[in-house]
């Protein structure tokens, strides 16, 4: 059962102090990942590899939000599936709260994800048969949580983000705003402590987007958040912008 209460809005913003002292949420260390054969290995000469990421290291604390910006193949979204657990590089180390992902089996990857991060995705990947609310319980129903505390959270959680009166609609009745909304809810169902998410405003207006841009930055109090965007609203709300090119880290500001 979920225990601890949903904290966005119900905390302070975590001061500059406070992350200064904090241990890292997330830590990647001189991680690089290629992306070729089964295994990284060239089976023959028409084989070939693309290096995603090369010798990369970042640090992201609880309460940061860490924008990650560069043309696309930079190596933003390999970064995200590093951060879940999603791949495991072909070099370095992938720190998920203290545990080495690359250290473990395939299923304590999946173990961590589940119960330590969201994924917010650019197209939502909402199941289209199911109501709002039914989409945001979704990472509860393999976590052991009874369908009845599910249905409560999932309830809760899009009150949270304004979708109250749209708890039973599909996601087909929805509009993109609301859709988006929902995968947010969605991924904080287990409370996280870590938040992904590619390019959450990329397909939204400007007024939505700035909607969600809010939504994003209230769920980020306390929670480690890494955003790949090229939207400059996005990047401007985020209390560090690495740039990427090429797979490699060319600024790191804050």
């Amino acid at each position: 059962m979920i225990q601890r209460v949903f904290r966005a809005g119900t905390s302070s913003p975590t001061s500059d102090a406070e992350r200064s002292s904090s241990a890292p949420a997330v830590r990647l260390v001189d991680v690089t990942h290629e992306y070729g054969s089964p295994g990284g290995r060239l089976r023959s000469s028409h084989d070939r590899t693309v290096t995603a990421l090369r010798d990369v290291s970042v640090d992201v604390r609880p309460g940061d939000i860490v924008g990650l910006e560069g043309p696309s193949g930079s190596g933003k979204s390999t970064i995200l599936h590093a951060v879940a657990g999603l791949l495991v590089p072909t070099d370095g180390t992938v720190e998920l709260l203290g545990t080495d992902l690359t250290s473990c089996s395939d299923r304590g990857r999946t173990r961590l994800r589940r119960r330590h991060v969201g994924i917010v995705f650019q197209r939502f990947h909402l199941l289209p048969s199911l109501s709002a609310r039914a989409n945001v319980a979704l990472p509860l129903v393999q976590t052991g949580v009874s369908k009845a505390t599910r249905r409560e959270r999932a309830t809760t959680l899009l009150k949270r983000v304004g979708l109250e009166d749209r708890v039973t609609h599909l996601p087909g009745e929805l509009s993109g705003g609301e859709r988006q909304r929902v995968a947010i809810a969605r991924a904080l169902a287990t409370d996280p402590e870590v938040i992904v998410a590619d390019e959450p405003t990329g397909e939204l207006d400007t007024a939505t987007g700035e909607s969600v841009l809010e939504l994003l930055t209230d769920v980020g109090r306390d929670r480690a958040v890494v955003v790949a965007s090229h939207d400059d609203a996005m990047l401007s709300v985020a209390d560090r912008v690495i740039t990427l090119r090429d797979g490699r880290v060319v600024s790191d500001a804050g």
